[in-house]
C-alpha cells in the first residue's frame, strides 16, 4: 500500500530550500518560515499549492485526505544567479496554465487491456471511471484562479500537453473537448442501463466498488459504494475553460492503449464489436502484445488473429478509434471554439496533411511551439521526424536576431526578437523511439539528445514543458554557455496521485535575468467526502482519494521540492 504520508517529511525538507539552499532543516518553525517566505513574495496564493496541499490522514495502509500545508517556493539558481530586490522590480510577461495526462478512459471499452495490470499498472486503476468529473473541477479551478500568483498577469492560455483521451476513442476525444470547451457529459458507452466493464464482474483482480466481493482492493481498505455506476453515469456538466486553450499530442491519443499501433486490425475492429479482449486464441499473437509492452517491436499481428470469446459486450459505434487527421478535424468543427481560438492550434490545411505542430502567440514577444512527439509506429516513447525538426530550426532562426549555427558561431540577423516555450508531450529523455514512421518510412526519426541540441543554439528557448512520465520534474538544461541553457519542466498527470497541473509564469527581473515561476495546483473538489456524496464534486473528490491509494501508486510521481513551486532563474539572452 501506499505510504504518502512521506509528503510530511519532503515539506519539512522544503523549507530549508526555500529560505536559504543551504541546507535541509527538519522543523515545523523552518517549514512555517519558508511558507511565510512564499507568501509574502506571492501575489496571491489561493487556491494553489502555495496555501494547501492533499495530504494523508493515516500514515499506513488505505488513508482519506485531508488539506496538508502547502509547497514553499524553492529559488533555483543553476542557470543564473538571482540578484536582490527583484520582487518590486519584476513584470510578468506570460502567463500559461499546463494540463498534461488527463486519460479520460472508457472504462466500458472491450479493447482494454485491464488483464495485464501486473505487467502494466496502466491497464486498471480503481478510480479510471470517474475522469471526467474530475477533470471538470481541475477546469474550475483554473477558472477561479485566472491569474498567475507571482506576476498577477491573467492566463494568457491553457496547453494541454497530451493524453488527453487514454484509448484513442471518439467518445473520449468528445468527452476531452466538453471538459475543455464546456458541455453536458454522460460517462457511459454500451449498454445504456448496465455497466459492462470489469469493475462489476466480480474479479477479485479488480476494484469492484458495489459488490459484495472481497477483492484484493476491498481487503486494503477500498470502501464499498452503493449506486456507484448509476451515480457515476448520469449527466453532469463541465463549465469550460474561460481562457484561449491549446492542443497537443500524446502516444495515448494515436495508438491503441497509447503503445500498440492502430494498423494492428485485430484489435482495431474490437473497439466497436462485441467481444471483450482478454487475449488472442494463439500464442504467437499473445507473444506479439506482449512485446510490444515491453518495448520490443515486434513482427505484424497475422490479419487472421482471433479473440478470445469469453465476455460478451453491448456494441457502441462512440468506441471507434479516431486517426490524427480526424482528431485534429474535431478541433475545427463549430461548436468546439470555446474560449478559442479556432482549432485550439490545428488549422485546416495542418489538419489534412496531419501535420499536428504548429506555433502560437502566447504574449506579446512570448511564442508557443506545440511540437508533436508521438510516432504513429506504436510504443509509448517518442521522436521527431526529420520534416518537423527542421521545421523547428526555421522556426527559432526566424525569431532570433542572434543564434549559434551548428558549428558553434554566432550568427546575427535583424528580425524581430522573440521568446519562445516549447511544449510536447513526451520529455527530452522518453524520446529514444527511432523506429521509422510505417507512413514515412525513409525519414529519419530525430531522438531527444538531437533535439536538446539543437534547442541549445537559440538562447531565447526559455524553457520545454512537458508531460508523459506522469511525474514533476525540474530539469535545468545547461549550455555551451549560460546564455544557451533552459529549463526542462515535467508536470505530473491528472489521473495518478498526485493529479496536478501547473502555471507557468515569465516575468522580467530588469536585472538581465527573468524568473520563471512554476506553481502546482489540484482540482477544485474537496479532499474528503461522505462515501454517500453522488454528485459531480463528491466523485471527483473519490477519483483523487482512489488514486492516492492505488495499489500501484508511486511515490516518484509526486517529485520533491525542487520539482513543484519553484523560481527558475535564467540570463535575459535579449536584455
Amino acid at each position: 500500500m501506499p505510504q504518502i504520508s512521506r509528503r510530511s517529511l519532503l515539506l519539512a525538507g522544503a523549507g530549508g530550500l526555500a529560505l536559504a539552499s543551504i541546507g535541509t532543516l527538519s522543523t515545523a518553525s523552518t517549514l512555517d518560515r519558508a511558507l511565510a517566505t512564499t507568501a509574502s513574495r506571492a501575489l496571491d496564493t489561493a487556491g494553489t499549492t502555495l496555501e494547501q496541499a492533499a495530504a494523508a490522514r493515516n500514515s499506513i495502509g488505505y488513508s482519506r485526505l485531508f488539506a496538508g500545508p502547502g509547497f514553499p517556493l524553492v529559488v533555483r539558481e543553476e542557470l543564473s544567479a538571482a540578484t536582490l530586490g527583484r520582487d518590486s522590480r519584476r513584470t510578468a510577461m506570460a502567463s500559461v496554465v499546463q494540463l498534461t495526462d488527463l486519460h479520460l478512459i472508457d472504462a466500458q471499452s472491450p479493447m482494454r487491456f485491464e488483464y495485464m495490470v501486473d505487467q502494466d499498472p496502466s491497464a486498471f486503476r480503481p478510480h479510471e471511471a470517474l475522469g471526467t468529473h474530475a477533470a471538470s473541477q481541475l477546469v474550475e479551478r483554473v477558472n477561479r484562479i485566472a491569474v498567475g500568483p507571482f506576476g498577477g498577469r491573467p492566463f494568457d492560455c491553457v496547453v494541454s500537453t497530451g493524453d488527453n483521451s487514454d484509448n484513442g476513442e471518439t467518445i473520449e476525444m468528445d468527452w476531452f473537448l466538453a471538459v475543455m470547451n464546456g458541455g453536458t457529459i454522460v460517462a457511459n458507452t454500451g449498454s445504456p442501463s448496465e455497466w459492462e466493464g470489469v469493475q462489476n464482474a466480480g474479479g477479485t483482480l479488480f476494484y469492484n466498488p458495489e459488490l459484495d466481493v472481497r477483492d484484493r482492493y476491498k481487503k486494503a481498505g477500498f470502501p464499498q459504494l452503493g449506486s456507484y455506476f448509476e451515480s457515476l453515469t448520469k449527466q453532469h456538466v463541465s463549465p469550460g475553460l474561460k481562457t484561449p486553450w491549446y492542443s497537443v499530442f500524446g502516444n495515448h491519443d494515436d495508438s491503441i492503449g497509447g503503445t500498440v499501433p492502430i494498423g494492428w486490425q485485430p484489435l482495431t475492429d474490437a473497439y466497436t464489436g462485441t467481444t471483450k479482449f482478454t487475449g488472442f486464441l494463439d500464442d504467437p499473437s499473445n507473444l506479439a502484445l506482449n512485446a510490444v509492452f515491453l518495448g520490443i517491436h515486434p513482427i505484424e499481428l497475422g490479419c487472421g488473429a482471433a479473440l478470445r470469446k469469453r465476455w460478451q459486450v453491448t456494441p457502441d459505434e462512440g468506441r471507434k478509434p479516431f486517426t490524427p487527421v480526424e482528431f485534429m478535424k474535431a478541433h475545427l468543427e463549430a461548436d468546439q471554439i470555446g474560449p478559442g481560438p479556432v482549432g485550439h492550434g490545428f488549422d485546416a490545411a495542418s489538419a489534412q496533411a496531419g501535420k499536428a505542430y504548429y506555433t502560437f502567440p502566447i504574449a506579446p514577444g512570448v511564442t508557443g511551439v506545440a511540437l508533436d512527439s508521438t510516432n504513429r509506429v506504436g510504443f509509448t516513447h517518442g521522436s521527431l521526424g526529420t520534416a518537423q525538426l527542421r521545421w523547428l530550426e526555421r522556426t527559432l532562426t526566424a525569431g532570433s536576431s542572434r543564434y549559434y549555427d551548428s558549428a558553434g558561431h554566432v550568427s546575427n540577423h535583424r528580425v524581430q526578437d522573440e521568446y519562445f516555450v516549447l511544449f510536447s508531450h513526451h520529455t527530452t529523455t522518453s524520446m529514444d523511439n527511432g523506429i521509422p514512421d510505417p507512413a514515412a518510412p525513409s525519414e529519419k526519426r530525430h531522438l531527444g539528445p538531437e533535439v536538446v541540441e539543437l534547442v541549445h543554439r537559440f538562447p531565447n528557448v526559455l524553457a520545454w514543458v512537458n508531460g508523459h512520465t506522469h511525474s514533476n520534474c525540474i530539469t535545468p538544461r545547461a549550455g555551451a554557455t549560460p546564455a544557451q541553457g533552459f529549463w526542462e519542466i515535467n508536470t505530473a498527470s491528472h489521473i495518478e496521485f498526485p493529479q496536478q497541473a501547473r502555471i507557468v509564469e515569465v516575468c522580467d527581473n530588469h536585472d538581465g535575468t527573468l524568473s520563471l515561476f512554476t506553481t502546482l495546483i489540484e482540482s477544485a473538489a474537496p479532499y474528503e467526502v461522505s462515501y454517500s456524496d453522488r454528485s459531480q464534486v463528491g466523485l471527483a473528490s473519490l477519483y483523487r482519494e482512489f488514486s492516492a491509494n492505488d495499489l500501484y501508486y508511486k511515490a516518484s510521481h509526486e517529485g520533491g521540492p525542487l520539482d513543484h513551486n519553484t523560481e527558475l532563474l535564467l540570463a535575459n539572452p535579449l536584455a
